[in-house]
């Protein structure tokens, strides 16, 4: 799946929604296919998730009643090896507070299912911001949630079951104002929820799931904290308070004034490229690796030749940039080539530039098709970087 694939099997026409809808109202878009999200986390992956795979408090929660249920309702101690684990999940538990009304809520999926951690990271790459995914499965009959906002934008997607939703208009006061959507969302249906329009799902008499999507999209405060931590490298903000400040109101809010205005003039010289860099550096070098089956492919890289066929690993992220000292160099001689890989940065010479070029624009490749570029040895070199760092994986041979 691509990441534009990702962002429109949420919400169709992915140019529309930037446009008209992102942070600016909700959407409920119905599904052409029932099963539209099993692939993500059915019904039986649910089953799995609790019966097997021995989850750790905060990874779950019970909710009844619009209440989180307490520890001992869904957890338990444990050994491993020498050692007392407690905190873990006991399915016995579960699954009997789930017949007696209780939501089951798997938090945190994106960090070890890999379906969901492959779909958050296209959706990341297609949005440009983070993402997180929660699952709610809820028995038949529970009370739906109460009215409340998120903090953060999200896609509601139902996998299974039908929910009744409604969303009101965003209100600076307290309370919410007239339905905006008013629907029972249906499987494959997705719902997008803005940050601050307040929500209630309601009662249903069959089970059902659905996956929270929550977009976390740093704000334009985020750029001023970057500011404020570059400024707090100057000396002169550096200096401690003056000797008994909170015993003199008047000189302390004086040598405010002072520090306030020189930082004005430190933000009218402030880097904006900087500022920038830090925040794009954030993004492309804070992402979960996703590294399945990699053990395999190191065991495979004595074999690798000419002959083998590699692609870029589902979810990989790549984005080349040249640093400052390669800049004007036409030939690629000179200067570093930054490669950043999603959860770390990569720095290789800058004459690998054009054979790195062609590795990000294709999909699969024969190591031999790197031969314009770099000889045998090289190029053999490069690959096997590339599958070491999880960029590339072996698929075959030609």
């Amino acid at each position: 799946m691509t990441s534009a694939g990702a962002v429109a099997r949420c919400v169709g026409d992915a140019r529309r929604f930037a446009d008209e809808f992102w942070t600016r109202r909700p959407l409920h878009r119905p599904g052409s296919d029932p099963g539209g999200f099993d692939d993500l986390l059915a019904l039986a992956d649910v089953d799995h998730v609790v019966a097997t795979m021995s989850l750790r408090l905060p990874a779950f929660r019970l909710v009844k009643d619009g209440k989180t249920l307490p520890a001992s309702a869904s957890a338990k101690s444990a050994r491993t090896g020498s050692q007392t684990v407690t905190g873990m999940a006991d399915p016995t538990k579960i699954y009997r507070e789930f017949e007696r009304g209780a939501t089951i809520v798997l938090q945190g999926l994106h960090r070890y299912w890999l379906p969901l951690a492959r779909f958050c990271r296209d959706l990341e790459l297609g949005l440009g911001h983070p993402t997180q995914v929660n699952a709610y499965i809820t028995p038949p009959g529970s009370r739906g949630l109460a009215v409340h906002s998120d903090g953060h934008d999200v896609f509601v997607l139902q996998v299974f079951g039908t929910k009744a939703w409604q969303v009101f208009e965003r209100e600076d006061g307290a309370g919410e104002g007239r339905p905006l959507v008013d629907v029972e969302v249906q499987p494959g249906d997705c719902l997008y929820i803005p940050k601050g329009f307040p929500h209630a799902a309601r009662a249903q008499e069959r089970a059902c799931g659905h996956l929270t999507v929550g977009i976390l999209s740093p704000t334009w405060r985020r750029a001023l904290d970057e500011a404020v931590s570059l400024a707090a490298e100057e000396p002169e903000f550096a200096e401690p308070l003056p000797l008994r400040f909170a015993q003199d109101r008047d000189a302390l809010r004086r040598a405010v004034e002072d520090r306030l205005q020189a930082f004005a003039r430190w933000v009218e010289k402030a880097d904006a490229d900087e500022i920038a860099d830090r925040l794009s550096r954030r993004f492309l070098t804070h992402r979960q690796p996703l590294l399945a089956g990699h053990l395999q492919q190191l065991l495979a890289l004595p074999s690798l030749g000419d002959d083998s066929v590699v692609a870029r690993r589902a979810g990989a992220m790549l984005v080349l940039e040249r640093s400052a000292e390669g800049e004007g160099d036409s030939e690629g001689d000179g200067g570093e080539l930054v490669l950043y890989l999603g959860d770390r940065e990569l720095r290789m010479p800058g004459w690998v530039e054009p054979a790195m070029r062609a590795v990000g624009e294709a999909e699969r490749f024969a190591v031999a098709d790197l031969s314009p570029h770099l000889d045998r040895e090289s190029r053999l070199v490069l690959v096997r970087r590339l599958i070491r760092e999880g960029l590339l994986e072996i698929v075959g041979v030609e």
